[in-house]
């Protein structure tokens, strides 16, 4: 029997062939990231800042404080819910950059827990595919939209 020790984290990572400026700027701008996340936001990440996001077609929505942002760097922020979320921007070669993903401060009981986190890795995974093809490629998926059409409260 496995026993978990330390609470579990979601974490996801992806190379985006842009500049780790172009990638930073998409998580942090609206009018970048309602083209593969979020349908609307009240406002810029910026530290100190209290933003909420929603997604309109599941009518839901996340309020959360932005604990800090290093330009280019790193995104921490904590939502409602009492998780966090950080983004790190690794740069690589020319107009290349590994994003991470970490969420973590999931609740409740193992099983819940364990669910949180699967359901975060899909979602964030979900998230920096839908990036990925924005930026290189220019196409917008419509990946967060179609992950649930059941749920959709627009159709």
């Amino acid at each position: 029997m496995t026993t978990l020790n330390d609470l579990p984290s979601a974490k996801v990572e992806m190379l985006i062939r842009k500049s780790v400026e172009e990638v930073f700027e998409a998580f942090i701008d609206p009018a970048i990231t309602t083209k593969f996340w979020f349908t609307k936001s009240s406002g810029k990440l910026e530290t100190g800042k209290t933003v909420k996001w929603d997604w309109e077609m599941y009518g839901v929505s996340a309020t959360l404080v932005v604990k800090e942002v290093e330009i280019n760097k790193r995104i921490f922020i904590h939502f409602e819910n009492n998780t966090t979320a950080e983004w790190i921007f690794t740069p690589r070669a020319e107009n290349e950059t590994l994003v991470t993903i970490i969420n973590t401060g999931f609740t409740g009981d193992r099983d819940s827990i364990v669910e949180q986190v699967i359901d975060s890795t899909g979602g964030y995974t979900i998230v920096l595919s839908g990036l990925k093809a924005l930026l290189e490629h220019n196409i917008v998926l419509n990946l967060v939209a179609d992950k649930a059409p059941d749920a959709n409260v627009n159709y």
